[in-house]
């Protein structure tokens, strides 16, 4: 049996070592989005399939027996195209979701069921820091007239997409101390992230809490109905014991 692990979480890489613990038979597929990704301890290939059709063939040709999706909660097109595909080629699927963030005593949090929510929220003159990703970025230039502030794993080879606009750089893991101190020296007045859920991010929402400051946190897209041959944990455990009842 070979098992598809699409990778690119925090999940996805202790999932990648237990099933190397284990012995089994795994190739890891990560989307490319960061130049230099930590090594996982199974085979890995790096960059997109090529569309849905040639996803079909990447299957075949490789004899892939099943699929464990541990994407980010937010690759909604990844996941709808891999569950749909499964589904109909009959290849067990199984998708690793995280709970979402819930908010506790102190914090003062806002849902927003889009980007551009954001500019009817936050006032002129505001210093927003983005938590949100590359891509998401155009869908920010409605904020005119505050400082916005984007971070970045890797330093961009391209401009920010709208005036008013910075990127920071730097690599996780991330704590508590040091959120508070690049919020602090930035003067940050409002942040919006995605609802991912985990622990990774969470650090930037401690921050917020202590410094009481604003977050407006995205909705997460509606996750893919799933065929019988499906199936949908929260945890490394669970997405752990799914293959072992292969």
């Amino acid at each position: 049996m070979t098992v598809l692990l699409l990778a690119g979480t925090g999940e996805a890489k202790r999932i990648a070592w237990g099933l190397a613990d284990k012995g089994r038979r795994v190739v890891a597929s990560l989307a490319g989005a960061t130049r230099s990704p930590d090594p996982l301890p199974v085979p890995t290939r790096i960059g997109g399939f090529g569309g849905e059709d040639a996803f079909r063939e990447y299957l075949a040709a490789e004899g892939i027996s099943a699929v464990l999706d541990a994407t980010h909660p937010f690759a909604d097109q990844i996941t709808d195209r891999t569950a749909r595909v499964c589904a109909a080629l009959e290849i067990p699927y199984c998708q690793v979701l995280r709970p979402e963030w819930s908010a506790q005593d102190d914090d003062n949090w806002t849902a927003i069921a889009a980007p551009r929510d954001v500019a009817d929220l936050v006032p002129k003159g505001a210093v927003v820091f983005l938590g949100t990703g590359r891509q998401t970025l155009p869908e920010f230039a409605n904020l005119e007239g505050r400082r916005v502030l984007a971070r970045m794993i890797d330093p961009p080879t391209t401009p920010f997409p709208f005036e008013g606009g910075e990127f920071v750089i730097g690599r996780p893991p991330f704590d508590l101390k040091s959120e508070m101190r690049l919020f602090k020296a930035l003067g940050v007045t409002h942040l919006v992230v995605k609802n991912s859920g985990g622990t990774g991010g969470r650090p930037k929402l401690d921050a917020a809490r202590e410094m009481g400051l604003p977050v407006f946190l995205l909705d997460r897209p509606k996750a893919p109905e799933l065929s019988e041959t499906a199936t949908r944990v929260e945890t490394v455990q669970g997405a752990l014991a799914w293959v072992a009842a292969l």
